[in-house]
């Protein structure tokens, strides 16, 4: 078991070199760092569903790009304030995963994931023909800047909207785990390792099932709305397959399960598209197929499953230790 307390200062210690970010790194570096968090919230949103509920989905990119046109249309019809964008655009995620989940989690496995692959195309479709709301192929621009509090001025600053990010980041980290620690939470687990038992003893694993769809969704439109925040302009290729296979990517490298593993994941992941595929001349897909093909070889179980497997291996040593 990990202690806690160890456990506590390892977030207090990393949330403290986040914040410092602005301070020691250049704009490109802190930008960076906010697609970082933001694709880190996504991630835990495909984590949600995949790790926690052994839902496996490519869907996620739909409710992310709902969020963010959302965000957008909100930021230059409505406010410019970035909290009324946030919760507008997570309520609109929730919305439609509401809408689209009681299709596809009525199905398991492969078939699920096929029915969030339709989905994520069908959104993106919808956002390519939608010129009179999303503008097209053109994408959405002319999105105001980030304002902190009603009557307040925007900002461009990369560092303050850094600090927005990283706000709206530990949230929703704090509040996921909060929720995969409650009742609720174990009923998710209880629902990946054995679904049959869960349904014979009385409980309606259909309805889990939605619920943990419409949450995934609502935490996939609250990063949709801090891209659009950030990046101040959104395109149907949000939407795109490449979103969601990279979130999954995220995920499955970081290790399944695990949210500060998918976090970790979702860094790896934008680093290697890039910073490294700049480097190299635009090879990012490659990089990255080299990075998922050296995981599953050499980290079965993700990044986060190697404490995992190193406690048990001190565990068999000690027993052989102490055994006379």
């Amino acid at each position: 078991m990990r202690s806690p307390v160890l456990t506590r200062i390892a977030y207090a210690a990393v949330l403290a070199l986040l914040v410092l970010v602005p301070w020691v790194l250049g704009q490109y570096a802190v930008a960076t760092l906010s697609r970082i968090l933001i694709f880190a919230v996504l991630a835990m949103s495909v984590n949600l569903l995949t790790g926690i509920a052994g839902l496996p989905t490519l869907g996620q990119s739909a409710y992310f790009g709902v969020g963010a046109y959302t965000g957008a249309l909100v930021a230059i019809n409505i406010s410019a304030v970035g909290v009324v964008q946030l919760v507008v655009a997570t309520l609109a995620g929730a919305v439609a995963a509401a809408i689209t989940g009681p299709v596809a989690v009525r199905a398991r496995g492969v078939p699920f994931l096929m029915i969030t692959l339709a989905i994520g195309e069908i959104a993106y479709s919808a956002a390519g023909r939608m010129e009179s709301v999303t503008r097209g192929t053109d994408g959405l621009s002319g999105i105001p800047p980030l304002v902190f509090t009603p009557g307040g001025e925007g900002t461009v600053n990369e560092g303050l909207v850094y600090y927005y990010v990283l706000a709206v980041f530990v949230v929703c980290f704090a509040l996921v785990q909060i929720l995969l620690r409650s009742p609720f939470g174990l009923t998710l687990r209880g629902l990946r390792d054995n679904e049959p038992r869960l349904r014979a003893i009385g409980y309606r694993t259909t309805a889990y099932a939605l619920a943990a769809y419409v949450l995934a969704g609502a935490v996939a439109g609250a990063a949709g709305s801090l891209w659009a925040t950030s990046q101040r302009f959104v395109s149907p290729g949000d939407l795109g397959f490449d979103v969601a296979a990279l979130a999954l990517l995220a995920v499955i490298i970081g290790g399944v399960g695990s949210m500060w593993g998918a976090c970790v994941g979702a860094a790896l992941v934008i680093l290697t598209r890039d910073y490294l595929g700049g480097m190299l001349a635009g090879r990012g897909p490659l990089l990255l197929g080299i990075l998922f093909v050296i995981t599953v070889y050499l980290l079965p179980r993700g990044i986060a499953g190697t404490s995992d497997v190193l406690a048990a291996a001190r565990r068999r040593r000690s027993r052989v230790e102490v055994a006379p």
